[in-house]
């Protein structure tokens, strides 16, 4: 079954103006989980990040290492952590893009139910007036509030970091001429590198479609005959 547009009445009629089995309006009870929600996706943004983190920062170590040392094997063993890089970092800047598009919903959420619970609390934004003479505003450039989306910076920084790694497997390979043979063990890795980076934006994405349910059950019983 295909998704539908779900129209402002719709919602409104929904989870606002709707009303639950016992005859309860569930636009309190609805802002409540969105906000709890909310708190929650934010709260795993944060500890993705901490755990792409730790593999990035071991790879990056064990890439330092392995360039430091005089292994017969340096070039390969650089080769194949580039490339794990690549993918610890490419995919840690797809879980930021999914996790800010579900903070997102929610907060989307919030923003539609807030109105007639609490005020427009999460619409309404509160700032410092502009700073006034040429002290106050060298002050406010050095420590003053911004505008500043910290998902963002974190999407730009694991952007960074994938173009890093990439950069360093292009330095860690060997130089190419026309006249040397193809080794296909690079081919192969670097192939499964960008094919399972386009796996993470093709075959990774939330399927938004419909869903048909299949329910099974097992039947227990006692058997006094054995």
């Amino acid at each position: 079954m295909p998704t539908r547009d779900f129209s402002d009445d719709e919602y409104r009629s929904t989870f606002i103006e709707g009303k639950a089995p016992n005859g309860e309006s569930i636009h309190v009870k609805a802002l409540d989980r969105a906000l709890d929600i909310r708190k929650f996706e934010i709260d795993l943004y944060w500890k993705r990040a901490t755990y792409f983190w730790t593999f990035i920062g071991a790879t990056l170590a064990g890439f330092v290492a392995i360039q430091a040392s005089a292994s017969a094997n340096k070039v390969d063993l650089s080769v194949l952590i580039c490339s794990l890089g690549i993918v610890f970092s490419f995919g840690w800047l797809c879980v930021n893009r999914g996790s800010k598009y579900w903070q997102e919903n929610w907060e989307n959420h919030v923003d539609m139910l807030e109105d007639h619970i609490q005020g427009p609390l999460y619409k309404v934004i509160l700032s410092r007036g502009d700073p006034k003479g040429s002290s106050e505003w060298v002050i406010h450039l050095l420590t003053g509030p911004s505008p500043i989306s910290v998902s963002k910076i974190n999407q730009l920084i694991s952007l960074f970091v994938t173009l890093m790694w990439v950069g360093l497997l292009i330095y860690s390979l060997p130089p190419v001429r026309f006249a040397s043979p193809i080794d296909w063990n690079y081919v192969a890795l670097i192939g499964l590198t960008v094919a399972v980076c386009i796996s993470f934006v093709t075959v990774g994405r939330t399927y938004l479609g419909g869903y048909w349910h299949r329910g099974t059950i097992r039947t227990a019983k006692i058997n006094n005959e054995a």
